[in-house]
Order: structure tokens, then C-alpha cells, then sequence
């Protein structure tokens, strides 16, 4: 498979500075990627989230493209031209297949360099999507307004939800949505457990200071935006499907 060098990429946006908080993140959670398993080889990413039934993280890219082919239908759907970000983007897999939808452009944001670099590189044929490094809330976006905003496993890297979410509205056209998928949300007095929960998990890999970078939003934090749960897992009718995805599906309009 030919990949270009990543001095010519031309599919990736990068800011002109790195905040040092930002640059010790990248570096703690890569290390903690590598460790988990997470980190995909360019084969693997361009077929994700198919992957072979050996790998360790197998069971959970089951639960992923469960929760991705329901939002990309939903957004198929629209059948009109759609701009797309998606907040946390990675490796871009998700960013790629999004990519596929008639109409759509696409763009994907992360201040995750190293997964950031192989997206653009992996996914450097699709003229409909691009890269871009750094913190949206530093000015990056300027003024664009997009149809879909989307959160896929990240908002938890979040230290409040309630302040990303309202700088997301910011960037909603008028009949815009953000959704939440792949992401736990907890109740109140669960919070303090799950927060020495993942000191724990943490602490057992060596970088307690990851932890740092977690945090446990509920639906307390939902409260002020008009919000409507699409995938509930407690429903009676998601506990007999033979693939049972723990966390809901969430979508947030003006």
C-alpha cells in the first residue's frame, strides 16, 4: 500500500504553536495507547473498525462500529451537503468512513499529533476530508458553522462538559446537532468511584498521571441543553441484542 511522506501532505492543518500541557498529554497518551493495544499499524487503520478476530482490542471494535454504522445512517439520511467536525478525531478512522456520505465534508481535530499525521496520511486520497492540529477552542474553527459536530470517545478528555458542548452550539448552523457516542456517563454518587477506578487502571500501566486527563461527566451536566437519548442501553429491547454497547447515543440542538 503507498502512503505519501507526511512533509507533503497537504490534508492537515497545523497550528503554529503547542501549549506544554497539550505536548505532555500526547506523549502520556501515546505511551498509554501502545500499552493498551491501541495504536494500529497504516493496514489496520484503513480497514477499521474491521479487525482480525486475534486482536485484543476486537470485542471493543465490535462495539464501535455497532454505535458508528447507527450514526452514519442517521446521518445518511439527511441526503443533503453536510459539514461535519469531529472533535477528538485520532486516528481518523471514524472521520474517514463519515467521509464516505454523499455531500459530506468532513473535517477532523485533535491536539494528538502522532494519530493525527498517520490520519492524514492513511486517508490522504479522500478529497472530502481534512486534518486539523490543535485545541478548537484557541481560534482554529474561526467562523465556521457546521451541520454535525461529533464526539466519539473523547468528551471525556474534557474537563467540563457543559463548556465544550456550549462552545460546540457556537458552531452549529442553525439546524445543527452535536452527538456523543462511545462515551460513559455515570450518575453523581458514582462519580468519586470511577474517578479512583481509573487512577487505578492507570497506576497499573505506570502513568498515574493520566489520569489527570480523564474525567466523569454525568447527565446532571446535560441539564441546560435541549438534549434527546437515541441509544439507551437500559432499554429492554438493546439487552437482547447479541452485542450490547454500555454507553449511549446522545444528540444536542440549539
Amino acid at each position: 500500500m503507498y502512503l505519501p511522506d507526511s512533509s507533503i501532505l497537504t490534508n492537515i492543518q497545523v497550528q503554529g504553536h503547542t501549549r506544554l500541557r497539550e505536548v505532555l498529554f500526547e506523549k502520556i497518551y501515546i505511551q498509554v495507547r501502545a500499552l493498551e493495544s491501541r495504536l494500529y499499524t497504516d493496514e489496520e487503520l484503513v480497514h477499521l473498525p474491521e479487525i482480525a478476530a486475534s486482536h485484543p482490542r476486537f470485542r471493543e471494535w465490535e462495539l464501535r462500529k455497532q454505535s458508528a454504522r447507527r450514526l452514519i445512517h442517521y446521518i445518511s439520511r439527511k441526503k443533503a451537503t453536510l459539514d461535519i467536525l469531529e472533535v477528538g478525531c485520532g486516528n481518523g478512522w471514524l472521520t474517514h468512513l463519515l467521509a464516505d456520505i454523499p455531500g459530506s465534508r468532513v473535517t477532523g481535530a485533535d491536539i494528538n499529533f502522532t494519530e493525527l499525521q498517520q490520519a492524514a496520511r492513511v486517508f490522504s486520497n479522500d478529497p472530502n476530508l481534512r486534518f486539523i492540529h490543535g485545541d478548537i477552542r484557541t481560534g482554529l474553527l474561526e467562523e465556521r458553522r457546521f451541520d454535525f459536530i461529533l464526539f466519539a470517545a473523547t468528551l471525556e478528555h474534557f474537563p467540563s462538559a457543559k463548556r465544550i458542548l456550549h462552545f460546540c452550539l457556537s458552531h452549529l448552523k442553525r439546524s445543527g446537532e452535536i452527538h456523543i457516542i462511545d462515551t460513559p456517563f455515570c450518575k453523581p454518587v458514582e462519580v468519586k468511584l470511577e474517578e479512583r477506578r481509573t487512577q487505578a487502571y492507570y497506576t497499573s500501566f505506570g502513568y498515574p498521571e493520566m489520569a489527570d486527563y480523564y474525567f466523569h461527566h454525568t447527565f446532571d451536566d446535560l441539564r441546560s441543553f435541549r438534549y434527546t437519548v437515541l441509544y439507551n442501553p437500559r432499554w429492554w429491547r438493546n439487552r437482547l441484542t447479541r452485542i450490547k454497547n454500555q454507553h449511549p447515543w446522545i444528540r444536542i440542538t440549539k
